[in-house]
C-alpha cells in the first residue's frame, strides 16, 4: 500500500500531537503566526496537460501488459509524476504538476518489463522506474522534452525463497518493507533494514537509491546486503553472479546500487540475512552539548561496539522533541520534577542538552556486554540515563515524523529535510557550516535541528531539519533558494552530496563539484555508453552535460 496522494501515510491517518497547545505554542515563540495553506480535496480535481503518446503506442503497450495495465487516467498521472519532498507536495497539494508523465505502465513480468522497454526504445520514450514513489530528491518527476511512461512495479512485488544454509533471501523488487519482514520473520531472520520509509518503500528503490536504514551501524546499508540482482535493459536482462564475495573485476552490483533508474530497472535480489533478534534494548541518554554526544559516538564506534541505533540530537532538537511531548501530570509531574532537579545538580537540563537514543539487538548476553562497554564510555562524557522509556517512544514512532510534516503544511508551515555524511575531524565544523547556512537563507523566524543518524567508525552522517513560515505565492522559489544555501555549504565544507537520500533531479549540478569534474566524466561516460539514446530515467543522478545531446526521436504508431 503505498501513501496518500497529497502526503504520508495511509488516508485518515495523522499524526498525534500528545499536547497541541505545548507544541504550538513552541512553533509560535520562534515563528510567529502563520497561515492556513489550502489544498485540494481529491487528486481528480488535478487538470494535467494532454498526454503526448499516439493511441498506436497506447495501443501496443495494452498489447504486452494488458489493458489494466495501462492507465492514461489525469489522477494516475499526477499522482506517479511526483515524489514526497517539500517541493512535490506544495505543488501537487494545489493540483501543479509541471511534467506529468503520459502513461503509467504497471507489468506483471520481469519479461513485461523488458517488452516495454524495448518498445520504449524504438518510440524514443523516457521510462521512469517507480517503486513506493517516496523519493524527496525529484527521482521519478519526468525531466525534458521526451514523451516519457512511468513503470510502477506494484505487481512484480513476490518474495520468491530463502535459503536456510546460505542465509539470504530472494524476492521481486517491488515488494515493500513490511511485506519483506513478513516473508523473513517466521523463519528467523530479518534483513535489518529500517529507513524511515520503511512502511511505503521497496527493495528496489533501496538498491537504487543506496539507502542506509536507521538500522545500519549494526546490519549494514542496503549496499553491503545486496548479494545479485536482475537488472533488465533494452539489450535484455542483466544477472549478476550470486556468489559471497569475488576478484573479477568492479563489482556490477554496487555500479547499479544507487543508480537511481538511469542504468536500468532493477525486478529482483538476492539479499544477505541477520538472524532474528533474541533481545533489544533501546535507551536514552542526556549529554551536556551536542559536541559531548558526537564525541561519545566517536568513541563508541572505534571501540567495536555494534549498536543498531546510535542517533544523537542537537539541542535544538532535543528541545523541540520536548515541546512535542505531553508533560507529565499527578504523581509522574513530581517524579519529573524531582528528575530536572537532580539533572540541574549534575548540569544537566533537557531544554539545553542534548538526547541519545542507544539501541543495541542480539543475543541477551551480547546486549548486556555492549551496552555496559557504552555506558563506561558515555559516563567519561557526562551523561546520564533517562530510560528505556525514551528508548521505547522513539522505536514506537520511528516512522511518524512524516506525518507532521503534513499537519505543518497545512498550517502554512515550510518543513524539509537534508542529510550529509563526513569524517570527524570535520563534524561540528560540517554541522554548524550548514546550519548557519539554513538560518541565513530561512531568516530569523525559523527553527534549525539536526542529529546524528548513522555513525562508523571514520565518521557519521548529519540529518537536517528546518522549518519556517512560507512565502505565500513562492513556496517552490523559497525552497530552491534555501536548498540551494544548505547543498553548497555541504560541498564546500566537504561533506557528502547525499548520506542516503539519492541524487535525483535535485543534487545532480553538484555533482560535478562533489565528484570532481574527472568523476562526473567517468560516471557521465557509463551513462552514455550503456544507454545511448538516453531513456532510461533522464535527467536525475547524472550531470546535465551528459546526457544524450541528439534530439528525442518522434513518437510514432510505428
Amino acid at each position: 500500500m503505498r501513501s496518500k496522494w497529497w502526503g504520508w501515510g495511509r488516508e485518515g491517518e495523522s499524526y498525534h500531537l500528545p499536547a497541541p497547545e505545548r507544541f504550538w505554542s513552541y512553533v509560535r515563540d520562534r515563528m510567529g503566526e502563520t497561515k492556513p495553506a489550502e489544498r485540494l480535496e481529491s487528486a481528480s480535481e488535478i487538470t494535467v496537460s494532454p498526454g503526448r503518446l499516439p493511441d498506436g503506442v497506447i495501443s501496443e503497450l495494452s498489447g504486452l501488459v494488458g489493458v489494466q495495465g495501462v492507465s492514461t487516467d489525469d489522477a494516475a498521472r499526477a499522482v506517479f509524476s511526483l515524489g514526497k519532498g517539500y517541493k512535490d507536495l506544495v505543488r501537487i497539494r494545489r493540483g501543479e504538476v509541471p511534467s506529468p508523465t503520459d502513461a503509467v505502465v504497471t507489468p506483471a513480468t520481469e519479461e513485461h518489463v523488458l517488452e516495454v522497454l524495448r518498445l520504449a526504445r524504438r518510440h524514443g520514450l523516457a521510462v521512469i522506474p517507480f517503486g513506493g514513489g517516496t523519493s524527496v530528491v525529484g527521482g521519478v518527476e519526468p525531466c525534458g522534452d521526451r514523451p516519457s511512461i512511468t513503470l510502477d512495479l506494484a505487481e512484480l512485488s513476490r518474495p520468491l525463497a530463502i535459503d536456510q544454509h546460505s542465509a539470504t533471501a530472494t524476492v521481486q523488487a517491488g515488494i515493500m518493507g513490511p511485506d519483506l519482514e513478513r516473508f523473513l520473520n517466521p523463519g528467523g531472520f530479518t534483513l535489518g533494514h529500517f529507513p524511515q520509509s520503511f512502511v511505503y518503500s521497496t527493495v528496489g528503490g533501496w538498491i537504487a537509491t543506496r539507502s542506509a536504514g536507521q538500522n545500519s551501524t549494526r546490519y549494514g546499508a542496503i549496499a553491503e546486503l545486496v548479494q545479485s540482482m536482475h537488472l533488465a535493459h533494452p539489450d535484455g536482462l542483466l544477472t549478476t553472479p550470486n556468489v559471497p564475495a569475488a576478484a573479477a573485476g568492479p563489482d556490477l552490483v554496487q555500479v547499479i546500487t544507487g543508480s537511481e533508474g538511469t542504468l536500468g530497472v532493477i525486478t529482483q535480489a538476492t539479499l544477505r540475512l541477520a538472524p532474528l533478534p533474541e533481545h533489544d534494548d533501546y535507551r536514552g541518554y542526556l549529554l551536556p552539548s551536542f559536541a559531548e554526544g558526537v564525541e561519545a559516538a566517536r568513541e563508541i564506534m572505534q571501540s567495536d561496539i555494534s549498536p543498531a541505533v546510535l542517533r544523537v540530537s542537537d539541542e535544538t532538537e532535543t528541545e523541540s522533541t520536548l515541546a512535542l511531548r505531553a508533560p507529565p501530570q499527578g504523581f509522574a509531574g513530581v517524579v519529573e520534577g524531582v528528575g530536572r532537579w537532580y539533572l540541574g545538580r549534575r548540569g544537566l537540563s533537557l531544554e539545553s542538552g542534548s538526547v541519545m537514543i542507544l539501541g543495541f539487538e542480539g543475543n541477551e548476553a551480547d546486549v548486556r556486554h555492549e551496552r555496559a562497554a557504552a555506558k563506561r564510555i558515555l559516563g567519561r562524557h557526562g551523561a546520564f540515563s533517562i530510560g528505556k522509556g525514551a528508548g521505547r517512544a522513539w522505536k514506537r514512532g520511528r516512522y511518524d515524523a512524516p506525518l507532521l510534516r503534513d499537519t505543518l503544511l497545512d498550517h502554512g508551515i515550510m518543513v524539509e529535510t537534508l542529510e550529509t555524511a563526513v569524517p570527524w575531524d570535520r563534524y561540528l565544523a560540517l554541522h554548524a557550516a550548514v546550519r548557519d547556512a539554513l538560518y541565513g537563507a530561512l531568516g530569523e523566524r525559523s527553527v534549525v535541528m539536526a542529529h546524528l543518524s548513522h555513525s562508523y567508525r571514520d565518521g557519521g552522517s548529519i540529518y537536517y531539519t528546518f522549518l519556517a513560515p512560507q512565502e505565500k505565492g513562492a513556496e517552490v522559489e523559497q525552497w530552491e533558494r534555501v536548498k540551494a544555501a544548505a547543498t553548497d555549504a555541504i560541498v564546500r565544507n566537504g561533506g557528502a552530496l547525499s548520506h542516503h537520500h539519492g541524487i535525483g533531479a535535485e543534487h545532480r549540478r553538484w555533482m560535478p563539484g562533489y565528484l570532481g569534474e574527472q568523476g562526473a566524466g567517468w560516471l557521465s561516460a557509463i551513462k552514455t555508453a550503456l544507454d545511448p539514446e538516453g531513456i532510461l530515467n533522464p535527467g536525475k543522478l547524472v550531470p546535465p552535460s551528459a546526457e544524450a545531446s541528439q534530439p528525442p526521436p518522434a513518437v510514432g504508431d510505428g
